[in-house]
């Protein structure tokens, strides 16, 4: 077996999520590995970019049998992807990977990382000192009877030229920024919404039926951000709200509000700080 790299190329791109579709498929998803989706392969690439020493592969036979992706943003190390094919797992190809990801990490004072419901990957991160916090998802048709909302917090489309506003929010709930992350969502998720007021500001990022990543500096502020997110999912298409942990209730109650249904999902892992809140991570960019 191999380890080496991720490059910036089409075919790693499309290696990898072939390799995490497969990974996360059960035993009636065969056909899930024929369609990573554009903003996947994108992802993987932009990491290859900004985060080389953080993405690697592990090949075997000609085979990739294992991926990880991770990234640093001002002190903040995160793992945005960690994949063993089925067939090579518990032959140490995780661990490998997890060490080269985490020498990325090496200086760095804070983690955090999204954990699905896979006691393999719960294990792992916990050895590797993460702390893991419980964490649900939120899903249905949204009851648009219960988004009454007073509506005394504007919300408006966001882009570019709020980047200062978006930096300034991380760093005040995570401790570093997303910076180059954040172009990437603009150019691939549906639509960014941005509050700022008196009051407070924040901002969410919203793509289909899905709240990809929803960050305020008041509960106040995230919840109008919320709402506004699921009044926008448009009828009939399912919504989805990612990774809640308990200091989130904020969420939770808009969604119950709502009609939408928790469900147990995985863990968000957190080193050497606590949970942000509000705030609701994105899966691939954290």
């Amino acid at each position: 077996m191999i380890l080496r790299q991720v490059r910036d190329t089409a075919a790693d791109a499309e290696a990898v999520q072939e390799l995490s579709l497969a990974s996360f498929a059960g035993p009636d998803d065969h056909d899930r590995a024929a369609a990573p989706t554009p903003v996947q392969l994108a992802r993987t690439r932009h990491l290859a970019r900004t985060d080389p020493q953080g993405c690697w592969l592990a090949e075997s036979g000609g085979e990739a049998v294992g991926a990880v992706l991770s990234m640093r943003r001002e002190g903040l190390w995160m793992p945005s992807l960690f994949v063993v094919r089925p067939q090579a797992q518990g032959k140490g190809v995780g661990r490998l990977l997890l060490e080269r990801a985490a020498a990325h990490g090496r200086g760095c004072l804070r983690g955090m990382v999204c954990v699905l419901q896979s006691p393999a990957a719960a294990r792992r991160y916990r050895l590797a000192g993460f702390t893991l916090h419980p964490a649900m998802r939120l899903s249905g048709r949204v009851d648009r009877a219960g988004l009454i909302d007073p509506g005394d917090i504007p919300v408006h489309r966001g882009n570019a030229t709020h980047r200062h506003l978006l930096d300034s929010v991380d760093r005040r709930l995570r401790g570093s920024a997303h910076g180059p992350d954040h172009e990437l969502m603009l150019g691939h998720f549906e639509e960014l919404l941005i509050a700022d007021s008196l009051a407070g500001s924040g901002y969410c990022y919203r793509d289909g039926g899905e709240v990809k990543l929803l960050a305020a500096t008041t509960k106040r502020i995230a919840a109008r951000l919320l709402r506004e997110a699921l009044a926008r999912v448009p009828e009939g298409v399912p919504a989805r709200v990612d990774f809640l942990t308990a200091e989130q209730e904020w969420a939770l109650d808009v969604g119950l509000e709502v009609g939408l249904t928790p469900e147990p999902q995985g863990y968000v892992g957190l080193h050497g700080m606590k949970p942000p809140a509000p705030y609701l991570p994105s899966g691939a960019f954290l």
